[in-house]
């Protein structure tokens, strides 16, 4: 079953994130990942969400999406993007 990341980020150092995003990209595809949504231009219809960055990211299942985040690969990367960002993440089941 596809599985997805969803992270809400909250960006307060661009120089952090744009060093996260230099090296991210190798762990997307080694990992089988998929990116589907990166964007700024959200309008939150419900709720008092106030999310200010979004990326979706596709995996092939929920074990690939856990075997990513917890690669070697990534963890190397990691801090960057906690040191650059205020971030919400979680992984769903798609259909």
């Amino acid at each position: 079953m596809t599985a997805y990341a969803i992270f809400d980020a909250d960006i307060h150092d661009p120089s952090a994130m744009d060093e996260y995003l230099e090296r991210v990209p190798a762990t997307l595809e080694q990992y089988g990942a998929k990116l589907l949504a990166a964007t700024s231009t959200i309008d939150t219809v419900e709720g008092g969400w106030a999310a200010k960055r979004i990326v979706i990211l596709e995996f092939s299942d929920m074990a690939a999406a856990r075997t990513r985040y917890n690669s070697p690969e990534y963890q190397a990367v990691l801090p960057l993007r906690l040191k650059a960002a205020n971030d919400r993440v979680i992984f769903v089941d798609g259909l």
